[in-house]
């Protein structure tokens, strides 16, 4: 998030959806919110590209089925070239093709159209602050999709850096580090290693700069690659 001579600056958002109606109606939404400032909109992922670069938001709010580029690879473009933004994908349909697609994409989060306003704006909230929004039935699917994956597509580079980062953990920080690739939200991290949640989240965010993850979906994908998640 921006910050303006010592204090936090509203969250700069780029709303993305190919229906001019949807664009509007989250807009109005969110104009109401002090917190948060819609700094642009696109019609398309190949516009979300050009404005994302012109605009560097903190938060891009992106459908994922539009017309040339569809979400999912505008989002793998946006999160490659803009260090520091984050995305939000959302969708008519809960659809595990584009769950998994745009979470390896680099999304950091993934609601469908229909969630409840408040659920929403706590996603939205909760991805500016570096975290994810994340269910644990979308990381056990996440896990699944890795675990299909052809050997050649985690090559031995990966697992070594991966596991060179997970080595360096505290046996404490790795017990946080596999709670995280479970699913398990800070509170239930808290809850079962008998720790405040003020303390997890300062564990997680260790956690998360010695092992390079950008937030939980990044870290799962880590843990996975080095063998500290089992699968099944």
């Amino acid at each position: 998030m921006n910050e303006v001579r010592g204090a936090a600056a509203p969250v700069s958002v780029l709303l993305v959806d190919d229906q001019p109606l949807q664009r509007m109606g989250m807009q109005m939404f969110l104009a109401g919110q002090d917190d948060l400032d819609v700094v642009g909109e696109a019609v398309d992922g190949d516009d979300a590209i050009r404005q994302a670069e012109r605009l560097r938001p903190d938060l891009v709010i992106m459908d994922v089925r539009m017309p040339g580029t569809d979400g999912i690879d505008a989002t793998r473009q946006i999160i490659a070239g803009l260090r520091g933004t984050r995305v939000l994908l959302l969708t008519t349909f809960d659809v595990d093709e584009y769950v998994i697609a745009g979470l390896e994409a680099g999304a950091s989060g993934f609601l469908t159209k229909d969630a409840e306003p408040t659920e929403i704006l706590s996603a939205i909230r909760a991805i500016a602050a570096g975290d994810a929004v994340i269910a644990p039935s979308a990381t056990r699917r996440l896990l699944d999709r890795l675990a299909a994956t052809p050997l050649s597509w985690r090559d031995n580079e990966d697992r070594s850096l991966a596991l060179a980062a997970v080595t360096a953990l505290t046996d404490r920080e790795r017990e946080i580090l596999v709670a995280i690739g479970e699913g398990a939200t800070n509170a239930e991290i808290a809850k079962r290693l008998h720790l405040a949640e003020s303390t997890v989240k300062n564990y997680v965010g260790r956690v998360f700069a010695k092992i390079g993850a950008r937030d939980r979906v990044h870290a799962v994908i880590i843990a996975f690659r080095a063998g500290a998640v089992p699968y099944r």
